[in-house]
């Protein structure tokens, strides 16, 4: 983010894909999802002529038709505003600093959640997982955590999955580690962001696993993937949900995710209330 309190996201991470026609970025998208010109085009009531004209350049599509195109093949808002650029148009969405005027009351917002979650782990994180605030009971994941691993921007997923982060105290590391990737992966699928796809390369790289292995079970009887921490000479299991926005127009909101922690025993739920309860 700029230092003042909204930018237009013009993401320097683009590389050629910044360089790409409108036409080609709305290409782009369409086959990342899958679709053909004939499925699209009557999807968003356009002949297939035309839509194949706009993405051989031979027609620049209007504003409203890049972000009728963009609506439907759910392209994320900062990708959105990269093909209305590419297509000559002004872009739509802002990215603005959380704390901006114009995203007020969003910062209490997201601490009323924080603090409705309590005394349970949380974290807001931006879309290359990078923490933006976190519940006080957070404080036992990054316990003995390295200390280059806290530093700015602090990540969740290099805490987790590196070797001198959580992971030696994570009791059943390849499961989770599995379950990690395979969901950095996905978002990796559907946003095309390369920011993700270099967190999920790093990432992939640490031990604890083997790189192919499928999405985990959960294993008979469980209705969840848990993760189980080893602290303070117990044995803590957590499941989790992630959140996000998905009314946001701003760039910043709409990134930002919520990974809520909640306990998977009795045991756990006990010993959170009785360490980080009021």
């Amino acid at each position: 983010m700029s230092s003042g309190s909204t930018t237009v996201a013009g993401d320097r991470s683009a590389g050629p894909a910044a360089r790409r026609t409108g036409g080609e970025l709305i290409r782009h998208w369409r086959r990342h999802r899958r679709l053909s010109q004939l499925e699209l085009s009557v999807e968003v009531a356009v002949s297939t002529r035309h839509l194949s004209f706009i993405e051989t350049g031979r027609a620049v599509p209007s504003r409203d038709m890049v972000l009728r195109l963009a609506e439907y093949l759910d392209v994320p808002l900062r990708e959105r505003n990269r093909m209305l650029l590419a297509a000559g148009h002004a872009p739509e969405y802002h990215e603005s600093r959380l704390d901006a005027p114009e995203l007020d009351p969003m910062p209490a917002v997201l601490r009323q959640i924080l603090v409705g979650h309590g005394p349970y782990p949380a974290v807001i994180v931006d879309r290359a997982w990078n923490i933006v605030d976190a519940t006080p009971s957070i404080a036992m994941f990054v316990e003995g955590v390295a200390p280059e691993l806290l530093t700015e921007p602090l990540n969740a997923y290099r805490i987790s999955l590196h070797p001198r982060g959580l992971a030696p105290r994570i009791v059943n590391l390849p499961q989770w580690r599995a379950h990690l990737l395979h969901r950095l992966r996905r978002q990796v699928a559907i946003t095309g962001d390369p920011l993700t796809r270099e967190l999920y390369d790093e990432v992939s790289g640490y031990p604890g696993g083997l790189d192919d292995e499928p999405p985990p079970g959960a294993g008979p009887g469980a209705p969840a993937i848990a993760m189980g921490i080893r602290h303070g000479g117990e044995v803590l299991s957590f499941v989790s949900t992630v959140a996000t926005f998905g009314t946001a127009v701003d760039i910043t909101v709409a990134e930002l995710s919520i990974e809520s922690f909640y306990p998977a025993d009795r045991h756990t739920g006990r010993l959170l209330r009785e360490w980080f309860g009021d």
